[in-house]
């Protein structure tokens, strides 16, 4: 048995995880802030599900899938760039960075092609309780595609193993929300 010592021996069981261990309480605390909202959306639901089922069926499922399939991809090109830096292939990963964040490009232009056909549609987060859900929600993780997208462009100029494996590590959370995201918003009836 190894007994190869730990990067950062004072944060406990963060210490092992790849990356900074502030990127993982960073993510376990928006673990919970999701896991809030997904409970009080499902509570909404419940109280109307006839309002939520008739709205949903104003969303486009298909769109939601692309962004999945968009969104998946971009995180594999994020695991490939962490392979690619750990075997000191800096340029290689730099490359998979651009395609990672190409990728995350292409997730926010759908979404607001998505947003404005709804609002053209008159659609808004007034509209009822299920559309404020969806914009708050998808929004919400709008925002951290956009700050995922930074830090992919921060670790693509600062390129090492730990900012990579950091930056990484936040770019599956926002995988993870989405895989949860669509089939509770775009799906489940």
């Amino acid at each position: 048995m190894s007994s190869r010592a730990l990067p950062n021996p004072g944060w406990g069981p963060l210490s092992a995880l790849p990356g900074n261990p502030l990127m993982w309480v960073l993510i376990l605390s928006e673990l919970l802030v999701f896991t809030a909202f997904f409970a009080l959306y499902a509570w909404q639901r419940a109280a109307d599900t006839a309002l939520f089922d008739a709205s949903q069926r104003e969303l486009d499922p298909l769109m939601g899938g692309l962004n999945t399939l968009v969104l998946l991809t971009s995180g594999l090109c994020v695991a490939l760039a962490v392979e690619a830096t750990s075997a000191e292939r800096i340029r290689r990963a730099r490359q998979w960075l651009s395609a990672s964040m190409g990728l995350g490009v292409g997730f926010c232009v759908i979404k607001v092609v998505e947003y404005a056909d709804k609002l053209a549609a008159g659609l808004t987060p007034d509209t009822n309780a299920f559309f404020g859900f969806y914009y708050g929600l998808t929004a919400f993780h709008f925002a951290h595609v956009l700050f995922g997208l930074g830090l992919l462009a921060l670790v693509s100029w600062r390129t090492s193993l730990d900012n990579v494996e950091t930056a990484a590590a936040f770019w599956h959370l926002v995988d993870l929300i989405w895989i949860l995201l669509y089939p509770l918003v775009y799906l489940l009836r």
